[in-house]
């Protein structure tokens, strides 16, 4: 196998990661809530109904923006519905997901759930432009957000929540560029509506920020138009554009499944092309930026036919849904797109991975039972705790191999991220399935002499995955042998393996 070569120099990079990159997302979808993060009478649930074991998690995953209570759930959400006492919020049907929203967990829960994260997670609220429209969202943001003396803020003080939630992240609605959307619209209907929500919503508070729907897919066959007629619209009003994409292996392909970070690079430089037309259009001084707020490997397909062959269950309380077990491969691949997101990290500033827990989650948990890390867990935890600081812009020198959706692709995936006291980590993915790969790097004028660390995700079954009854089949490994030398970086990563190296 030939050698990789990488490159990197402090003088050239690509931009300051934000800490939003790692953000997540919380939807009433399944049992991500109910029996994910909220379960009263669990062993481990304190006096909220929070999971102890759950929030220890999450506090390790390292995730910071946590966008809330949807995805399409939020098209039919009447946010009345979730607050006051408990035993007096309605139960309600949810078109989304065919279920039964009972509101025991509600804003003020969510709140409280943010609260005991810490200070390094965020809420982001996504707002019912599907059912409602621009009185409903600021009566939601009067109620969290301004401080009292008005009826909804003294309602808010009754319901045992003196202080603001200070919520300062709205999202302007979800996917309704989709027509499975509750109150989908046309490009120009949504343009219209998020335009004049934006503009309330700043006559109440000019510092919020909000992100407008873009396309929920790249492959929608609005993709581009959908961001153009909306940004002409709304460009001086909101700060993001929101991205959605989901992979999957398609017909057994593999090697293209490995190579999905080609597919959303793509995606992300289509939209910030879009993004600099409407504003060179609008001879606009303002740069909008990306919000990647939902991202992951998802096996829709399987999904969508197990739908398909069964009738569906009559209303039931937080069924279990999309509940994916993730193996190696999909461990690989989730670190890929971490690489891709860090690779643009100059434009996307807002990313969440979907879901938290359950729901094509990192973490998985039993109703009265235990929780566990799934695979895609390590790269995810590992990149937000080691990727913070300057992005090098990597230039690579990689073997190539074919594959059937995106062409000739690079065995070498990778990215760097300088921190602030000149320590580096090289976050590197060998996308060949069955060979090793040399790997050097030349770090010219970066005073590097030791290697840290260097951690590994693979395994000799790619198919290799974490359950309840193994949580730890799958985890990390040390690798050795791993050297600097004469400002020359010299490792072998493993076959189909998510590589951090980190260097001092």
């Amino acid at each position: 196998m030939r050698t990789a070569r990488l490159t990197l120099h402090p003088a050239f990079t690509v931009g300051r990661v934000s800490p939003r990159l790692f953000g997540s997302f919380v939807e009433h979808l399944g049992r991500c809530v109910y029996t994910g993060i909220y379960e009263p009478g669990h062993p481990t649930a304190d006096e909220a109904g929070l999971r102890r074991d759950v929030l220890a998690l999450v506090r390790e995953l390292g995730v910071t923006a946590i966008r809330y209570p949807g995805g399409n759930f939020v098209s039919g959400y009447r946010w009345e519905d979730s607050v006051g006492p408990v035993e007096d919020r309605p139960r309600r049907l949810d078109l989304a997901w065919h279920s039964t929203e009972t509101n025991r967990f509600g804003l003020a829960e969510y709140m409280c759930f943010m609260r005991e994260l810490g200070p390094g997670a965020e809420p982001m609220m996504a707002l019912n432009l599907g059912t409602r429209g621009v009185a409903e969202a600021l009566q939601l943001q009067e109620y969290a957000n301004h401080p009292g003396g008005t009826a909804l803020s003294a309602l808010r003080v009754s319901h045992g929540d003196k202080d603001p939630y200070g919520i300062r992240l709205w999202c302007l609605g979800n996917e309704m560029d989709g027509p499975w959307q509750t109150g989908h619209k046309t490009a120009a209907e949504y343009a219209r509506l998020a335009a004049e929500t934006a503009r309330a919503m700043r006559q109440l508070d000019p510092g919020v920020e909000l992100v407008a729907c873009g396309s929920s897919g790249r492959s929608m066959p609005t993709f581009a138009e959908w961001e153009a007629t909306v940004l002409a619209e709304t460009y001086e009003l909101v700060d993001f554009i929101s991205l959605h994409a989901y992979y999957e292996p398609q017909d057994g392909d593999i090697d293209s499944f490995l190579a999905s970070a080609s597919d959303m690079e793509s995606f992300i430089e289509g939209v910030v092309a879009t993004c600099d037309h409407i504003g060179a259009r609008l001879k606009s001084r303002k740069r909008i930026n990306l919000s990647f707020d939902e991202w992951n490997v998802w096996y829709m397909s399987r999904w969508q036919q197990q739908a398909a062959t069964s009738a569906p269950q009559d209303w039931p309380d937080a069924p279990p849904l999309l509940e994916d077990t993730y193996s190696v491969t999909d461990a690989v691949v989730v670190g890929s797109l971490l690489i891709a997101l860090l690779r643009h990290a100059d434009r996307v500033t807002i990313a969440c991975l979907a879901q938290l827990v359950n729901v094509i989650a990192p973490i998985r948990t039993e109703p009265g039972g235990p929780a566990w890390r799934q695979t895609t867990f390590f790269p995810f935890a590992q990149a937000s705790r080691h990727g913070r600081g300057e992005v090098l812009d990597v230039r690579v020198d990689s073997p190539v191999h074919d594959t059937a959706r995106y062409g000739e692709t690079d065995l070498l995936y990778a990215t760097a991220v300088r921190a602030d006291d000149g320590t580096v980590t090289v976050f590197a993915v060998n996308r060949s399935r069955t060979e090793p790969l040399p790997l050097q790097a030349a770090l010219d004028g970066l005073g590097l002499t030791t290697v840290v660390e260097h951690s590994a995700l693979a395994d000799a079954d790619p198919d290799a995955c974490n359950t309840r009854d193994d949580p730890e089949r799958v985890v990390p490994h040390q690798v050795h042998g791993t050297s600097v030398a004469d400002g020359r970086l010299t490792a072998e990563l493993e076959p189909l393996s998510w590589n951090m190296i980190r260097l001092a």
